[in-house]
């Protein structure tokens, strides 16, 4: 029987690799475990470790990330010694880890250095500041590469990465995106106690290359989204260096009743409201990848999002009040255009399992080799 652990750090890469852990947790080939970290055990951001206990896995682990400097470098440590400890506890077959965050990082070098294959979710994209700098390096630290598109594929090809190493799967969201599992619109607005009856999702994540001058970027934000008049669901950023100052800058929409404010959504419930809003508005990376699928439009903020619209029908706009205001004065008028979306069929997770199940996929090498072009 052949181990395998997930990392989670953040309520975006669990809606990823969800349906992941599912469909391996049903073979009798393999025991799962996943380790649970990050935002996921912040009260501040939802304490969203609940929504993964409402999954019923067999086999969770929490460790505690955080530290009072929560800075990008001491959490990066701070996850390595726990997972460290954890991975020579269950001795693991493979650590599953999921896109450019600082716990990704953290669960390829545990796994890298302690001879345990490591698979990396969408590698080889493109995440713009410092994102896009853990994203590669933990593909040059992975094993094996399960990537959304031929682009990313490629991408990776550039990089050194063996074909044999390279395994094109699709983006696992988009599983549970057309999935029968979504909850009714109505179901989704009682439980957050969302009573508008039309409303757009604004998201707003810090940038860290950009820190000191989040608080200026934020306030603009803010104010364009006062001087509108949709309502607006407004979600929590990431916790993220910076993140603090986004929290501070929302202050001024409280109590206010065209907004509604929450710290975290389950995934599920998310895609629901999303599907059903008016568009989406902020610099996340769901207005890139989730919602061109449900044919929204988006307005994109800033830099957080450079180099990954290239599928997408996005009104791109910067940081400047008078900017993103005139944007949302045409948003309702703004036809969207067909966009070629290039992230899977929705079957991500069976392509996945299948992988697994080959034998040729645990015999690829630990001592990694350069591939030269």
């Amino acid at each position: 029987m052949k181990k395998i652990v997930f990392l989670t750090g953040t309520r975006a890469d669990f809606g990823k690799i969800k349906s992941l852990i599912s469909i391996l947790e049903k073979q009798p080939e393999f025991e799962v475990f996943v380790f649970v970290t990050g935002m996921h055990l912040q009260k501040e951001y939802g304490y969203t470790l609940i929504e993964i206990e409402r999954c019923n896995f067999k086999n969770l682990h929490t460790f505690e990330n955080h530290t009072d400097e929560s800075t990008m470098d001491l959490t990066l440590a701070k996850t390595i010694e726990g997972l460290s400890g954890y991975a020579k506890e269950i001795n693991p077959d493979l650590i599953v880890v999921h896109g450019d965050r600082v716990e990704t990082l953290a669960g390829a070098i545990v796994g890298s250095l302690n001879n345990i294959l490591v698979a990396h979710i969408e590698g080889g994209e493109l995440s713009g500041t410092v994102d896009e700098l853990i994203r590669h390096s933990v593909s040059k630290l992975s094993h094996i590469h399960f990537v959304s598109n031929e682009e990313a594929a490629k991408r990776l090809k550039q990089m050194g990465e063996i074909k044999e190493s390279i395994f094109t799967v699709g983006s696992p969201d988009i599983d549970i995106m057309f999935s029968d599992q979504l909850p009714d619109l109505t179901i989704a607005k009682n439980y957050y106690q969302l009573d508008f009856n039309t409303y757009a999702i604004a998201m707003f994540h810090p940038v860290t290359t950009e820190v000191d001058k989040m608080e200026a970027y934020a306030q603009h934000f803010v104010s364009a989204l006062l001087a509108d008049h949709h309502n607006y669901l407004v979600v929590y950023p990431n916790n993220d260096l910076g993140s603090r100052i986004v929290l501070k800058a929302y202050e001024a929409l409280k109590g206010n009743p065209r907004f509604r404010i929450i710290p975290s959504l389950r995934f599920e419930y998310f895609l629901t409201l999303l599907k059903n809003a008016q568009f989406i508005i902020g610099n996340s990376s769901a207005g890139i990848r989730e919602a061109p699928y449900y044919g929204l439009p988006i307005l994109n903020i800033g830099t957080r999002q450079q180099n990954r619209a290239v599928h997408a029908d996005i009104i791109n706009v910067d940081y400047d009040e008078r900017n993103i205001s005139e944007a949302l004065s045409i948003i309702d008028s703004h036809k969207v255009q067909q966009s070629d979306h290039d992230f899977g069929q929705g079957n991500s997770a069976e392509l996945f399992l299948k992988s697994l199940q080959k034998e040729i996929f645990w015999q690829i090498n630990y001592q990694k080799q350069f591939r030269d072009r």
